[in-house]
């Protein structure tokens, strides 16, 4: 059973089933939500994550396949010349910062699990610039285990929403796992994180075509779809 939340309240069945009935909406607007990045296996997946801040996924996706082509997994990278592997990923932006990044995540798989990555939080979260969320992101994708991950965007969404009144994103997992059944952690992240972007936007929501409108509690929700009628 999912435990307390943030401030050790239990949600009512009232809470949990407007929770469930976001979640159900979410599910029928992305049936099949995952991230949007290629990887083919969970070492991949760490790489391309720590590549795809402050830049595109697209651009992540074009630069991995040559980068995976020449250090196919975490021992070549740990080994590899900072400045071969900053000329494949020069595109992504931040380069010479990722590329340190990347070469000592791989060292940390190496050095700390054998070349394998565990499928444990706990252990995720020891590796070089590993942090909670790249970890859960990794458990609920490469494995389906239930995580979620807290980003910017679940973080707007959920407290538009209702679902949190909490800022920290540790707090905000913690309100959303005690919301929902545990079955149904691994799939939150990337739909929140998807409406997000398409819908639930920072500076310009579409509160006017949102399905998710009548169980909102964005003060400015109603000010936002009046003007877009205008």
């Amino acid at each position: 059973m999912p435990g307390p939340r943030a401030d050790g309240t239990t949600p009512t069945s009232s809470e949990r089933g407007k929770a469930r009935a976001v979640l159900n909406k979410l599910q029928k607007r992305y049936p099949m939500s995952r991230t949007a990045l290629d990887y083919e296996n969970p070492w991949q997946l760490l790489v391309v994550t720590a590549l795809s801040a402050q830049t595109t996924d697209e651009n992540v996706n074009k630069v991995a396949p040559v980068l995976f082509a020449v250090y196919p997994d975490a021992e070549a990278l740990s080994e590899a010349n900072p400045e071969d592997v900053e000329r494949i990923v020069y595109s992504t932006g931040f380069f010479r910062q990722k590329t340190k990044s990347i070469i000592e995540l791989s060292r940390g798989v190496v050095e700390l699990f054998g070349n394998e990555v565990p499928p444990d939080l706990n252990e995720l979260v020891k590796l070089p610039g590993v942090g909670r969320k790249t970890a859960s992101v990794v458990l609920a994708e490469a494995w389906g285990l239930p995580a979620i991950a807290v980003d910017t965007h679940v973080k707007r969404v959920a407290n538009r929403l209702g679902l949190t009144r909490e800022a920290n994103p540790v707090k905000i997992e913690r309100d959303l796992m005690a919301l929902y059944p545990t079955d149904a952690w691994s799939g939150i992240s990337m739909r929140f994180i998807q409406f997000g972007r398409d819908i639930c936007e920072a500076r310009q929501p579409k509160c006017g075509s949102c399905e998710l409108f009548r169980v909102c509690e964005w003060p400015q929700r109603i000010e936002v779809a009046a003007a877009a009628t205008k």
